[in-house]
């Protein structure tokens, strides 16, 4: 069986005081005490808390139990880690909190001071990690900070990315006046929104951002994005996932996700298809005949890191997504596949050596980053235990994978609607389904190992790809542009159930009214939980998906929600604070729930 999947609840041993992740243990579900010490809950990313006591019995008797403000409103996106009875919150803007758990009183608080004021890719940080007595943070501004989690007093505070780095391509993205009057604004810029991971005495993060772009203003304060732009030229960075030492900040290695030259080149095999099938409807002659042209392309190539890694601590091997090229939609100029972008990724958590990966989207010109976090599980195939990694994607499926090698053992049958899928853009306007949003955005998963079944928080949203053009002015030529915009058709949510006994096939899917996006909860006691951006968050019965209790927070709940048992009581905690992106309702709150006293 493998490591990540005991056949009973979880105990959290004190070893995480000392640092370590381990995603196993052998303490009875509903255990006085039950933590909630990293982000995906194990080192698997399981997010399956060992709790009986709120089922689909009891599950409507929730109620608040205390709701903390941090006086900070932006687009939220926090998983809580909650230690000793201790909850450590990240806020926007890379602040942080340190709440006790049973009450919510503030215990401490850090206050960051970016370095740069503008900042890529909005306020949002996804989390943090706690190790040594430390909990560790990645900035909006690309830094690593270390703080004493008794105190929150600054321990170290490292650069990871340079924000520089990005100045040359936000002037060039942003020196032609004619950009204004089309309403297109933005930044190319680098930041970390992913949380932490630990892993023996090294602080895991990835940058995310290189390369982020342009988009078109929405036409009304409080709406979605109006659309995501893409433009020729050469503009962006690489991106990557390092490691640092976590009593020094160190730096220990750095893993590029873009496969350089003298590594076989980002260009690939310029693949008519997916590795799975499905046509790309690519040019690749024209690809070819500009390869020379453009062979300086991948030193642009973006490629973030959206969501923490899944660790395999049996072989310290780490899986994680690389997110889309850039210049995002608009491939002109960079032939190929443009690898590693738009791939899940294995490499060796001990020295960054790459081991494999897989290309959802070679060529990738919809943004389909790979985002939602990998999940480690043991599964059966043809009657055969494989240790697997599953990856549930923007594209609509969720992909699992043979661990050690990459292949793909199956893909599950699509959670959302799927038209026009990997159509290239038009002059008159294309709408995909899904969109540039997915599917499942950064959205984690969470897996009941019991019941073999993993969930999904997805969107509906589909997306028109078009073929602009910036006109002509005096001596300047026109510039084509590429522009996904949100279609005008109807969109909801999808809360969908895959049966991993059965390769993949959905066991229920639940529409909702608002598209999701902000992650899963699971309870061993058959419920699980995900929020909408109209403030609710509800729960849903594991084996049907009826919604049996519901909640409005009062601002978008587009973060995963936890659960964690001190004093033999259990909790349900979510931030609510929206998300400016999709134009959810923004706030400031930490909201716990419990069963009555």
């Amino acid at each position: 069986m493998s490591h990540g999947f005991p056949g009973f609840a979880i105990r959290w041993l004190s070893a995480f005081a000392l640092g370590a992740v381990v995603s196993g243990g052998v303490l009875a579900a509903d255990a006085r005490t039950v933590e909630w010490p990293v982000y995906g809950l194990d080192s698997a990313n399981h997010r399956l808390a060992p709790i009986t006591a709120i089922n689909p019995k009891t599950v409507g008797k929730l109620v608040p139990k205390w709701i903390y403000q941090s006086g900070v409103t932006g687009t939220f996106q926090a998983t809580p880690l909650v230690i000793d009875g201790r909850m450590y919150v990240s806020l926007p803007n890379s602040h942080v909190v340190a709440l006790d758990a049973r009450t919510g009183q503030e215990l401490w608080r850090y206050e960051h001071k970016k370095r740069v004021e503008r900042i890529c890719c909005g306020p949002a940080n996804r989390g943090v990690a706690f190790a040594k007595g430390k909990i560790f943070v990645g900035t909006v501004d690309a830094r690593l900070i270390a703080l004493d989690a008794a105190t929150g007093k600054l321990l170290w505070d490292v650069e990871v990315a340079h924000p520089e780095a990005a100045e040359e391509s936000r002037n060039s993205l942003n020196a032609d006046d004619r950009l204004k009057d089309a309403k297109v604004s933005g930044a190319s810029g680098v930041g970390i929104a992913s949380a932490p991971l630990v892993f023996e005495d090294r602080v895991i993060v990835g940058v995310t951002g290189l390369g982020y772009g342009l988009h078109l203003d929405s036409p009304r304060a409080g709406a979605p994005l109006g659309a995501v732009v893409g433009l020729p030229g050469q503009f962006g960075g690489i991106g990557f996932l390092a490691a640092f030492d976590v009593n020094t900040g160190a730096l220990q290695w750095k893993f590029d996700t873009i496969r350089h030259p003298e590594e076989g080149g980002w260009e690939g095999e310029f693949r008519d298809a997916t590795p799975d099938g499905m046509p790309l409807n690519r040019n690749i002659a024209a690809e070819r005949a500009g390869a020379e042209k453009h062979r300086n392309a991948w030193q642009f190539g973006g490629g973030s890191i959206y969501s923490t890694p899944a660790l395999d601590l049996k072989t310290g091997w780490l899986y994680f997504g690389v997110g889309n090229p850039s210049p995002q939609m608009n491939g002109d100029g960079r032939p190929g596949d443009n690898l590693y972008t738009s791939s899940l990724v294995a490499i060796d958590g001990r020295t960054g050596a790459p081991k494999w990966y897989w290309q959802q989207v070679p060529h990738d010109l919809w943004g389909y980053d790979v985002t939602s976090p990998p999940v480690l599980f043991e599964a059966t195939v043809k009657g055969a235990k494989v240790e697997a990694v599953a990856q549930a994607s923007k594209t609509g499926w969720m992909f699992v994978h043979e661990r050690s090698s990459g292949r793909l053992l199956y893909k599950s049958e699509a959670f959302v609607p799927q038209s026009n899928l990997f159509a290239q853009p038009t002059p008159e306007g294309i709408t995909i389904a899904p969109g540039i949003g997915g599917g499942v955005n950064w959205s984690p998963a969470a897996l009941d190992v019991s019941r073999q079944l993993a969930f999904v928080a997805a969107m509906h949203w589909p997306t028109q790809y078009s073929v602009k053009e910036i006109p002509a002015e005096g001596d300047k030529p026109a510039v084509p542009y590429y522009a996904a915009e949100p279609s005008q058709g109807e969109r909801w949510g999808v809360l969908a159930a895959i049966d991993l006994k059965r390769d993949g096939k959905l066991a229920w899917t639940t529409k909702t009214p608002q598209p999701l996006i902000g992650g899963v909860l699971a309870l061993q006691g058959g419920v699980v939980f995900t929020g909408e951006g109209d403030g609710n968050l509800s729960a849903f019965d594991s084996a049907t998906g009826k919604r049996l209790w519901q909640f409005n927070c009062g601002a978008g709940v587009n973060a995963p929600p936890i659960a964690y048992v001190i004093d033999g009581k259990p909790y349900v905690t979510v931030a609510a604070g929206g998300s400016a992106i999709w134009g959810y309702r923004q706030g400031d709150a930490v909201v716990t729930f419990g069963l009555p006293d």
